[in-house]
């Protein structure tokens, strides 16, 4: 099922599949904090042509915890790179040092593209603005971890849902399961792209694209907040007028379902206010905390398998 596999994007994974990695997440859990060897022997190569702490450190870590080791690169100036080698060399490099590449880069189809030269299993830990499949593993492992089911939530998706790609993952790994309605809560310079769109009739997810989080708070079980992106909007009071509407409060809040549960997947700015910290809907940290288990799990099924 998922030995030797390649994954490059959320929805190449099925429900049933989904569910043998959560399985094996919750083995995992068990052995939090200690050394295990089912990886011993075993090299991963971490990939990092952008910026990452939590993605990169996760990995890094879960192969450690598995007995295996770690090379690679988080500045790709310091490498031959910098003199102009192709990824498509540098990724032939990495498949013949290793066992598995984890790749993360600022181009779109940067992943499927090193899946495609290598011989040894590629991971994409987050490729332009479309896809980060382990973030939206560990997303839907928290809801399943504070639910139990899926069935029947009414879950809400607020901020960049054009350009960030933790969202758009979000939104696919929430179409393979019976959720009740989706909300996509945006300003319209940053609303779902068509391909999204279009995926979600495809599976037949019911959904609505609204502007504003007041209109719909108090019908959501679940609100994943992403960051505005400065960079993404051209004009600066653009960005200053629609940030400011995209900011969950303690007033929100007030209007919530009891059971809300907040997620991010961090980096945060300001619209998540560090006064909902301490609300009993703040689960962020909790789901950040999936990201070492989670990739502990997926990379001991994708180099051992299920027998182990």
């Amino acid at each position: 099922m998922f030995k030797g596999r390649d994954i490059v994007t959320i929805i190449d994974l099925t429900k049933e599949e989904l569910e043998v990695l959560f399985e094996e997440t919750d083995s995992m859990l068990k052995y939090k904090g200690l050394n295990l060897r089912l990886l011993e022997g075993k090299i991963m190569a971490a990939a990092f042509f952008e910026p990452s702490t939590r993605t990169r450190f996760s990995f890094e870590t879960a192969m450690l915890r598995l007995g295996g080791r770690v090379i690679g690169f988080s500045e790709p100036s310091r490498t031959s790179i910098a003199k102009g080698e192709t990824l498509a060399d540098t990724i032939r490099m990495l498949n013949a040092y290793s066992d598995l590449i984890v790749i993360r880069h600022s181009i779109e189809g940067a992943a499927k593209f090193a899946a495609e030269i290598a011989d040894v299993p590629v991971i994409n830990a987050g490729d332009g603005t479309r896809h980060h499949p382990t973030q939206a593993m560990i997303d839907l492992y928290t809801i399943k971890r504070n639910f139990e089911s899926f069935d029947g939530l009414e879950v809400g998706v607020l901020g960049d849902l054009k350009y960030g790609r933790a969202a758009t993952s979000f939104i696919y790994g929430m179409s393979k399961y019976p959720i009740k309605h989706l909300y996509l809560i945006s300003p319209p310079q940053l609303k779902c792209r068509n391909e999204v769109i279009e995926y979600l009739k495809f599976t037949g997810t019911s959904f609505t694209e609204v502007e504003k989080l007041d209109d719909v708070i108090s019908e959501l079980d679940v609100l994943y907040v992403t960051r505005i992106q400065r960079e993404r909007l051209p004009d600066p009071a653009e960005y200053e007028k629609i940030r400011g509407s995209y900011r969950v409060t303690l007033n929100h809040l007030k209007e919530a379902r009891d059971n809300l549960i907040i997620l991010h997947p961090l980096p945060r700015t300001d619209e998540l206010p560090n006064e909902i910290d301490s609300t009993k809907h703040a689960k962020y940290f909790e789901q950040a905390g999936y990201g070492v288990p989670i990739r502990m799990a997926l990379l001991k099924l994708i180099l051992v398998g299920e027998e182990i």
